[in-house]
């Protein structure tokens, strides 16, 4: 499998509506942290994610997490580049 692209090293903190998103997978979108379909041609695909109410979320932005879509402080133990 390849890795995906290092989008950036701290999550994206946002308040998130009701509704559905697509988080990009690939770390190549340049909507971060969502899909703007810059992952054709590869193996990665967004995730979709459904959030029930309105609240704020830590969406990952390294593409490394444990627990996609959501930061679990994997950036923290990424390579200094």
């Amino acid at each position: 499998m390849k890795t995906p692209v290092i989008a950036q090293k701290s999550p994206a903190v946002q308040k998130a509506e009701k509704g559905t998103y697509h988080w990009c997978s690939c770390g190549r979108s340049k909507r971060q942290p969502f899909c703007d379909g810059s992952h054709a041609g590869t193996e990665f695909k967004p995730m979709k994610v459904e959030i029930g109410e309105a609240q704020t979320v830590a969406w990952c932005q390294c593409k490394h997490t444990k627990t996609p879509p959501f930061c679990d402080g994997s950036h923290m133990s990424l390579p200094k580049a």
